[in-house]
């Protein structure tokens, strides 16, 4: 199933626009209405990003926050394998 990459652009900025008008009459740290629009935010970018892909080809210089922090995650992972060093014993 392919989505028309206009109508995906439309959809991701309104969900900018909603997740800005949460954000802005934000209620409090817990704000359900922030958080969901959150999550719509991050879900019509994923549609847009992938809709402009299929069509042109192309991606987006943008990562999803919780994609960034599993890139740090594995990026530490294999630094902290790194720091491990292979002692002989039989010396």
């Amino acid at each position: 199933m392919s989505t028309d990459p206009r109508e995906a652009l439309d959809a991701f900025l309104e969900a900018v626009r909603e997740h800005y008008a949460a954000s802005a009459h934000r209620s409090g740290d817990q704000d359900t209405r922030v958080e969901a629009a959150y999550m719509a935010l991050a879900d019509a970018f994923e549609i847009y990003e992938d809709a402009i892909y299929t069509a042109f080809d192309e991606v987006t210089p943008f990562e999803l926050f919780d994609d960034v922090e599993d890139a740090r995650d594995d990026e530490e992972s294999e630094d902290d394998e790194d720091d491990f060093e292979v002692v002989d014993d039989e010396d």
